[in-house]
Formats: structure tokens, C-alpha cells, sequence
């Protein structure tokens, strides 16, 4: 410790953000990250305030011999932004954000939330995919892929980035494009957090206010019916529609078992009135909060859900259809579940997101289907066995009708190396060869580990 405390001093004068030690005032909120599953105690958090510290804060871990994570938005659910007695890298209080309105493109920093974003953005009538819970960070779900409710009209969110800007495991400072390192822009639209920290990223942006969206529900009872009907309907969704069917519970607390539509159409009110005219004449709903409302508003409907400081385990796989049998084990499992706060959500993967070449980004999956998400979330710590045990169960019964291929930002921390392969699909073997250009040692491995050595 007596070297970490000299690095620390050497560096502490110029460092603009704060260094913080296990004793220091402020140690225990940089830790946490948003699932409160998660409990680890980093021996440093260098909280940075701007693409200097961040440099140094590598120098430091890497002189000092310790291990490094990085923190955007700190949403992960496996927890991969928190070191056991390393150096955490805290981003979470770089927030600059600055739109471009002529050009149609925001730069923003890597500790900026979706919601932070989307409220810069919106000011200007403009939008780019992004997360389906506005708490999430921008970092994380970039590098990861970036499936959103824009998805099917304007790609995932990777398919609108520009640029990155970089800091490698030796301490550079790369502007990444297309056009400045090919190999390495092309990793990053989907390889995670493997080739190091980004500081910053420019999205392009498309014009977009409002859209029709919301919530529409139906008595669990009707489970069977609504999913078959969603299965149909979605199979001619246009692209500027994206819908997922959800089994939930009331968000009241009473524990209510409902099932139901979340929705996002981002046409004009015409087109959403005649695309989800089927919809409205399928049968009358038990709740309908579906209107004309700002995408952001899309962005935060389901927040409520996911609190800070909840636990959480998830799980969730590709599936090609929606077979009748598929139906029956969902709506069976979900009986069983254990919380109240938990669901089973499968999520449309259409239109322009599918559109895109296997070999164009790191993203492997794009071929049109669902996602399966188990997004097991519970209060009580006395809990955790029977929800973890739950969602594992789950997960295993479903497995019969599962694809090959797995979203990345949905990956367990238990998941282990065969997930992780999954989700990178063929392009692994050119992302193993790239990790071996920038990070041969692997010094950003508290990730969806890419195996330099593999």
C-alpha cells in the first residue's frame, strides 16, 4: 500500500477529479453501481473529471499493479464495473454533452445517462437509439451493441456512432473513426469494454419529438391470446414500430399478475394510427396508457421497474419464432416467479437493426427475430436464493427453443466464456486479433472478456 500512497500523491496535485481511498468521504457511493446484488470494495476509485484523469488513473493502476474496471453508467447487471480491491475507473461525473443541430450530432462524455442524453437531444427535435431504461449509461450500452426502441427504423445504436474517443491499456489517447482506425472502430461497435476507456462518443441524430408510445395491458388470464396475437402481428411490423411483449406484475405492489404491450412508434400520428389499428381492434385492454408522448418519455417508461439499489439477476437468449410451445413454458414459468417485481420480456429485433452485414460491426446477431430477457429484480436480500434459482430454472426450461447468439449487455456474470463466444458469434476470431493490437495483456478484462490469448 505504501507504493499505491506514493503514486497517489504524485499524481494527486494535477488530478482534477478525486482519488478516493475506502476511508475517504464519497467511497461508498462511487462503489455502488446500480444493482445492489453487487458488493465489492476497490482498493482506489479514481473518480475522473475529464480524458486527463483517465490517462493518469491508468498509469497509476498499471504502475502499481492493480486491477482495472471501468464505470459509465454503472447499470451492468453482472457488475463488471467494480474491482475487488483494484482501481475503479468512475466516469460517472463526466457529463458534457454538446449537440450539434445543424450537423445532426451530439458528442457526450462517458458518464452521461440515457436521459441525460435524450434531454439535450430533444431540445433540438432530434434522437438516436437509445436504452430502454433512461437510467442506463451510454458507455456500456454503446460498446455493448445498443438495441433500443429506434431500433427497427434507424439501426442500433452503434449503427449511428461516429466516433470514440479512446484510451488505450499504454495511456493513448485515440480519436477513433472510420476512417483514423478501421480495425479498432469496428471493434468497438460491439466489442465492449475490451480495447479500453472511452471517454467520449459522437452519435449521428435523427429528427424525432414525439412518438406514439406507452403501455397496453391485459388480465394475466389472456396471456396466451396476447402473445399469439403478438407473434402474428409483429411478423409485418414496419420498421418505425417496435412493440415487446411483456408478463409482469402491477406496478401499484399489489402484485397483480398482468400481461401486455410495450410500445414505440415513431411515425406520424397517421401511420401509428393505421399500423396499430389491429392492435386496438384485438381486444379491449385492462390498462391503456398508449399516446402521443416525447421519445424520451418512451425511454423512461419502464424505470419504475428497475430502481437503483435493487437486486438483480438476469438472463436472456436469441429465439428465432414464437412456437405455441414456447408460449406455454413462458406463461408457466412466470406463475411461479418468486418477486413481484419480476418479468419475462421478449423483445422485437427487426427492421434496420437486421439489415446491417454479420461482418460490418462486432455485433454478430442480426438477424431478425426476439430477445428473451428474465430481468429478475427483487428488494429483500433474504430473497436472493429463491430468485437467482428461479431465473436459473427458467432459463433452462426455455432453452429448447433458443438460437444461436447472445445480446451482450444481458450477460450474467456467471454466464462464463461460452456466452460471451455466443455474443460475439463469428466475429470473435477478428476481435481476438484486434484485442492482441491494443491490449495484448489484457489489462481491460472486467468485461465480456475477449481472451487475447485465445
Amino acid at each position: 500500500m505504501a507504493a499505491i500512497e506514493e503514486q497517489v500523491e504524485t499524481i494527486s496535485a494535477a488530478f482534477s477529479g478525486m482519488l478516493l481511498r475506502p476511508d475517504d468521504d464519497g467511497y461508498e457511493e462511487a462503489r455502488q453501481v446500480h444493482n445492489g446484488l453487487i458488493d465489492k470494495r476497490p482498493a482506489l476509485v479514481a473518480r475522473c473529471r475529464g480524458t486527463a484523469d483517465i490517462v493518469d488513473a491508468i498509469r497509476l493502476a498499471r504502475e502499481s499493479s492493480l486491477e482495472i474496471s471501468i464505470r459509465g453508467g454503472g447499470h451492468n447487471v453482472g457488475g463488471l464495473a467494480v474491482t475487488e480491491g483494484g482501481l475503479m475507473v468512475d466516469l460517472a461525473e463526466m457529463k458534457g454533452i454538446h449537440v450539434d443541430p445543424e450537423a445532426r450530432t451530439v458528442r457526450a462524455q462517458g458518464g452521461v445517462t440515457w436521459a441525460e442524453l435524450n434531454r439535450e437531444t430533444q431540445l433540438h427535435g432530434l434522437a438516436v437509439t437509445g436504452g430502454q431504461i433512461s437510467t442506463t449509461g451510454i458507455a456500456g450500452f454503446t460498446l455493448g451493441g445498443g438495441l433500443g426502441y429506434l431500433m427497427g427504423l434507424h439501426g442500433l445504436v452503434i449503427d449511428n456512432l461516429l466516433s470514440v474517443e479512446l484510451v488505450t491499456a499504454h495511456g493513448q489517447v485515440l480519436d477513433v473513426d472510420e476512417e483514423s482506425h478501421p480495425d479498432l472502430f469496428w471493434a468497438l461497435r460491439g466489442g465492449g469494454g475490451n480495447f479500453g476507456v472511452a471517454a467520449s462518443f459522437e452519435y449521428r441524430l435523427h429528427p424525432l419529438s414525439e412518438v406514439t408510445g406507452g403501455i397496453v395491458a391485459y388480465p394475466i388470464d389472456q396471456a396466451g391470446e396476447v402473445m399469439r396475437f403478438y407473434r402474428d402481428f409483429t411478423q409485418d411490423a414496419p420498421d418505425a414500430l417496435t412493440m415487446h411483449v411483456v408478463l409482469a406484475h402491477a406496478p401499484d405492489g399489489s402484485g397483480v399478475k398482468l400481461t401486455g404491450f410495450a410500445i414505440c412508434h415513431a411515425g406520424t400520428v397517421e401511420e401509428a394510427e393505421r399500423d396499430l389499428a389491429p392492435m386496438r381492434a384485438f381486444k379491449e385492454p385492462m390498462v391503456d396508457m398508449l399516446g402521443r408522448i416525447p421519445y424520451s418519455a418512451v425511454n423512461a417508461m419502464l424505470d419504475q421497474g428497475y430502481p437503483r439499489g435493487a437486486l438483480g439477476y438476469w438472463k436472456s437468449s436469441f429465439l428465432s419464432q414464437l412456437s405455441d410451445g414456447l408460449i406455454e413454458e413462458v406463461i408457466a414459468r412466470f406463475a411461479s416467479t418468486p418477486s413481484i417485481m419480476n418479468a419475462i420480456l421478449i423483445e422485437q429485433y427487426h427492421g434496420a437493426a437486421t439489415r446491417v452485414p454479420t461482418e460490418a460491426t462486432a455485433v454478430a446477431n442480426r438477424e431478425p427475430g426476439y430477445n428473451l430477457l428474465l430481468p429478475t429484480t427483487w428488494l429483500n436480500p433474504a430473497d436472493t436464493e429463491a430468485n437467482i434459482a428461479w431465473t436459473r430454472e427458467t432459463f433452462d426450461a426455455l432453452k429448447p427453443w433458443f438460437r444461436e447468439g447472445r445480446w451482450l449487455n444481458y450477460l450474467s456474470d456467471d454466464d462464463g466464456d461460452d456466452a460471451t463466444r455466443a455474443a460475439y458469434g463469428p466475429n470473435y476470431t477478428r476481435l481476438v486479433e484486434i484485442k492482441r493490437r491494443y491490449d495484448p495483456e489484457n489489462v481491460f478484462h472486467l468485461n465480456q472478456n475477449i481472451d487475447p490469448g485465445a
